[in-house]
């Protein structure tokens, strides 16, 4: 699959991928005999968890530090699940803040509604009695 192809298929722009190659965020992208990006199965694989990982806030750094344990083999599995595991308790406590701003929302809409209503009923009440 060619960059144009994996663009599309991820939503990512082409700039955004090669940054990402760039950056280390994802291995080196297989490419063909005329040095054109061939992006393999692997290499989409890659790019689907760097951009869901991105998407759930994980930072560039941590990401290029997972992707270089990655490159070290099976020795870095534990160092590997502990950053994982640590990016997940980040995340969780986001979700909770996100919950309570969620509530506040939801509060201040439902807040306005009542007094729109009350307006509306005010309205009709004064037209009625005109």
């Amino acid at each position: 699959m060619n960059i144009s192809q994996v663009s599309k298929k991820y939503g990512l722009s082409i700039d955004t991928l090669r940054y990402y190659e760039k950056e280390g965020l994802i291995p080196p992208v297989h490419r063909n005999e005329s040095g054109i990006r061939d992006y393999t199965e692997q290499d989409c694989g890659w790019v689907e968890f760097i951009k869901c990982m991105r998407g759930a806030g994980l930072s560039i750094e941590t990401l290029r530090e997972y992707i270089s344990l990655h490159a070290k083999g099976n020795r870095t599995l534990q160092k590997r699940k502990d950053l994982l595991i640590a990016e997940r308790a980040k995340l969780q406590e986001r979700l909770q803040e996100m919950q309570e701003t969620l509530k506040r929302l939801n509060y201040k809409i439902d807040f306005y509604d009542k007094k729109i209503v009350a307006c509306e009923k005010e309205l009709l009440g004064r037209r009625k009695n005109k």
